[in-house]
């Protein structure tokens, strides 16, 4: 009795200091302060820009894309901020990367960096009969620009010059540099663009107190009881490896198979990765984000998701039930190549598969390749990475310069938004910035919803007009703040 009555005390006691901290939980305080003066723009002007922009089709490959699309809207980009051209350095680099400087009052004052990418994917030929619009007629229609790159990522291309078209039409000139970086490859990994640009600021000594790029984005039903909109901001994104499996066999006729040829030793091989992932972990980037979201949430959410000393397990349980929020607490395992045979009668004797990883942060590539082998235990299949393999990025910090100048300028841009941290599960050209500021944001200043998320790389890729001013608008801010 005695050891009951002190096991229901230890509960009761367990009990109220998880109720107290459901109840205690707090959001953080953050001042963004007065909103700066703008500069005045015109809305339809830099929608019509982008349109311009989208109309070229600078698909990226990799075995190069069109250099006279690159030449072309290098062109186009210039023309409709004639300011920017007169006043802003520039340079290229690689094969169709640019440089720019706008030159700031003091050369030794840390300098800030915007980048962003010129390259789009390309249009899958059977889907161009669905499109509302021609994917690279760039129309303008029903409130939006339509076409290849309205969101990824012309439109920050656009409205980063916009911004500073508006301030040096404004007299502004900034306190410190400001780099512009926009890539030509990012689409296909960045190494001829942003590896390069990165390397050419390294060299020259270029040490920016923070860089953002695309990335996240202000976005609705981030959790469920979430009901304000959520500006995800990344301060990390995942590494990727993909893992070519092979297997090699004896060929012959399909009268008289022998047992586990390479079909059949190379599927097993796909069916145990896909069956035993790697751990999942609740850390890094994604805990900060649920930490900053909890306060937002009813008191059961919030009894579980402050507590995850206790029930840690189990929400991490919960949230790797779901596609998109298993995304952000394991490395994802997706086979998304299987290729053998070349006849119905013929067993093959080659067999070959790709498996896609998207590593979190605190795992790497060989992490991966170990957890491959070790899965699928056989001699016979051949493990490899493929050429395009790379480590999660380094964790930036959710705080202070940097994080603090783009959570105030989606404060006055967006005044009903949740500004939170978050992790990127997709690829940018932020990563190949790392080795010259530990400040690498990724935050792509548009409102975005499930019906557009869903046209990103697909058909009928679209912004909306209202958005490209408000993209604008964040740009001006966030510059107007950080250099005068």
């Amino acid at each position: 009795m005695r050891a009951l009555k002190w096991a229901g005390l230890g509960l009761a006691a367990l009990s109220a200091v998880c109720v107290v901290r459901a109840a205690t939980v707090s959001p953080p305080t953050f001042a963004p302060g007065p909103a700066p003066a703008l500069p005045r723009f015109d809305e339809a002007a830099v929608a019509q820009a982008l349109s311009h922009a989208v109309a070229v089709p600078t698909v990226s490959r990799r075995t190069g894309g069109e250099a006279a699309a690159f030449e072309q809207l290098h062109a186009t980009l210039l023309a409709d901020v004639p300011r920017v051209q007169q006043t802003l350095s520039r340079e290229r680099i690689g094969e169709h990367a640019l440089l720019l400087r706008w030159a700031g009052r003091d050369a030794s004052a840390p300098p800030i960096l915007l980048t962003a990418h010129l390259d789009v994917v390309p249009v899958e030929p059977d889907t161009l009969g669905e499109w509302t619009h021609p994917p690279f007629s760039g129309a303008i229609a029903d409130g939006f620009v339509w076409g290849r790159g309205a969101i990824d990522d012309k439109t920050a291309v656009v409205t980063i010059l916009a911004a500073i078209e508006a301030l040096l039409q404004a007299g502004h000139v900034p306190a410190c540099d400001v780099w512009l970086a926009l890539g030509d490859d990012e689409e296909v990994g960045g190494r001829g663009g942003a590896m390069a640009i990165a390397a050419t600021l390294r060299d020259r000594g270029v040490r920016p107190r923070f860089v953002l790029d695309e990335g996240g984005a202000v976005v609705d039903g981030v959790l469920p009881g979430v009901t304000r909109p959520v500006a995800l901001v990344g301060i990390a994104e995942k590494g990727a490896a993909s893992l070519e499996l092979t297997v090699v066999a004896e060929g012959g006729h399909s009268s008289m198979p022998p047992r586990g040829g390479a079909i059949a030793r190379l599927a097993a091989a796909v069916v145990r990765l896909d069956e035993s992932p790697m751990p999942a972990s609740l850390r890094g980037p994604a805990a900060a984000m649920i930490d900053r979201l909890t306060p937002e949430l009813g008191f059961a959410a919030r009894l579980a998701l402050a507590n995850r000393w206790l029930l840690g397990p189990a929400v991490t349980r919960v949230l790797s039930s779901h596609p998109a929020s298993n995304a952000i607490v394991r490395t994802t395992t997706a086979p998304t190549i299987f290729a053998a045979g070349s006849a119905d009668n013929v067993l093959a004797a080659h067999a070959r598969a790709v498996v896609n990883f998207r590593i979190l942060p605190g795992e790497t590539v060989q992490d991966v390749i170990d957890h491959a082998v070790h899965v699928i235990d056989d001699d016979a299949v051949t493990v490899r990475c493929l050429d395009h393999c790379w480590d999660p990025s380094p964790v930036s910090p959710d705080a202070g310069e940097g994080w603090d100048d783009i959570a105030a300028a989606i404060a006055w841009t967006w005044p009903d938004a949740l500004v939170s941290p978050s992790l990127v599960v997709g690829a940018t050209d932020a990563r190949h910035y790392a080795g010259i500021s530990d400040r690498v944001y990724r935050f792509l200043p548009i409102r975005l919803d499930d019906v557009d998320r869903k046209r990103l790389h697909g058909t009928d890729e679209r912004i909306a007009v209202a958005d490209v001013g408000r993209a604008v608008a964040f740009y001006a801010a966030l510059l107007t703040a950080t250099t005068r």
